[in-house]
């Protein structure tokens, strides 16, 4: 039903025939831009979450765990956040393209770049070839806010670095939220999770989420307990019992999105006058560093 992150699936099982590796054979004379809105993730209906995220995540998102399956038939859970109710559907990102939360998934702070792993296991930088965020050197004058990707001396410039220390970061986390992942599942912790929201005077069901089952989380020994806690798993699991005190909102939102609509019905952006959005609910905070 859910539609992840454009990062979490190349990540995970996208091909990456639409990524481009950064060399400077290629990307010398070209420069780049970041990201001014989320319109990139509109579409995306869950986030995927690594487990040094959840602690802030958990304050303003609520999470839960989607199942997936390999090629080989084996079956794996992954942390995420539910951002709308319906497939192709986030609600936090406004027509406009601001994000409407306190927190946004690191997942997204990367964009529009990603890390893939060569034939020789080594890992790449790479972009995707036909974002609109990478200039042609031709158009570099047009584009002073751009970045190079290579300083004087042919090596990656200071915001590439960055960019590439942050996604390896996010990566390495990633393999520990499987390994923390895998010991819950190993334990019978996760179960079905239907969701109904309340969206104004309609209901909503969501299908296909996962949540930490408290009975069985309490059935545990001593032994079972300390093998989760070694593995990090049991802060996920406050975590995502935390977050879903955050469930309505999704409600909330959905609902202010539609009285938007039919307020301004001849325009998707909202105004400053009867069509704007009514987000008081959400108390909104600065938008909190992944890791700091």
């Amino acid at each position: 039903m859910f539609k992840c992150c454009q990062q979490a699936q190349i990540r995970h099982n996208s091909p990456m025939t639409q990524y481009q590796p950064i060399s400077y054979s290629t990307h010398a004379q070209q420069r780049w831009k970041r990201y001014t809105n989320y319109q990139f993730a509109a579409k995306d209906s869950v986030a995927a979450l690594v487990q040094q995220e959840m602690v802030r995540a958990c304050m303003h998102l609520p999470i839960a765990f989607i199942e997936q399956k390999s090629t080989d038939g084996a079956t794996s859970f992954l942390p995420v956040a539910i951002q709308g109710l319906e497939t192709e559907q986030n609600l936090l990102v406004a027509p406009d393209g601001r994000w409407l939360a306190p927190y946004i998934p690191a997942a997204y702070r990367g964009y529009p770049f990603a890390l893939a792993n060569t034939e020789q296991n080594q890992q790449v930088l790479c972009m995707l070839a036909d974002s609109p965020l990478l200039i042609a050197a031709d158009q570099a004058a047009a584009h002073p806010d751009s970045q190079a990707f290579f300083d004087a001396d042919k090596q990656p410039s200071t915001a590439i670095k960055e960019v590439m220390e942050f996604l390896q970061q996010v990566q390495r986390n990633r393999h520990q939220t499987q390994r923390a992942c895998a010991a819950l599942q190993s334990h019978g912790l996760f179960t079905p999770w239907p969701l109904v929201i309340k969206a104004g005077e309609t209901q909503q069901v969501l299908k296909g989420l996962f949540r930490v089952d408290e009975g069985k989380l309490a059935e545990l020994d001593g032994a079972a307990l300390q093998n989760l806690q070694q593995v990090g798993a049991m802060s996920m699991v406050y975590c995502q019992l935390l977050s879903m005190q955050h469930v309505q909102m999704l409600g909330k939102l959905a609902q202010a999105r539609t009285q938007s609509q039919q307020a301004n019905p001849a325009s998707n952006l909202p105004t400053t006058a009867k069509g704007e959005l009514d987000l008081e609910f959400l108390h909104q905070g600065g938008t909190l560093s992944f890791g700091s």
